[in-house]
């Protein structure tokens, strides 16, 4: 089983994404984060189907820091509802995925 996870979340500003993004990176809960410009996003809000213009972060991580790295994220969040939904890397670059290890936190 992997120990290592991709996290999705969007945001509708750039410069909260990266806000965000510096702040997990500073306190090492990931090792990078991706911020992707131009996501069209369309969704149900209260009863009614929306679009709005988003970014999206992909954020790089081990699955041991998910739960530290969504409180993270909700708090500094500015959606009553954001997305933090995480994805299993089976697969990847050996290297990379010790570059992970060696840029997060330890358990120890």
């Amino acid at each position: 089983m992997s120990n290592y996870i991709m996290v999705l979340c969007t945001l509708d500003d750039r410069g909260k994404a990266e806000k965000i993004a510096y702040n997990l990176v500073c306190e090492k809960l990931c090792a990078c984060v991706n911020i992707l410009p131009g996501v069209k996003s369309v969704y149900e809000w209260q009863d009614k189907v929306e679009q709005s213009e988003e970014v999206l972060m992909l954020i790089k991580t081990r699955k041991e820091l998910f739960e530290e790295l969504k409180d993270t994220i909700v708090r500094h969040h500015p959606y009553e509802v954001p997305e933090v939904v995480a994805l299993d890397i089976t697969h990847g670059n050996e290297q990379y995925l010790k570059w992970i290890d060696e840029n997060t936190l330890k358990d120890d």
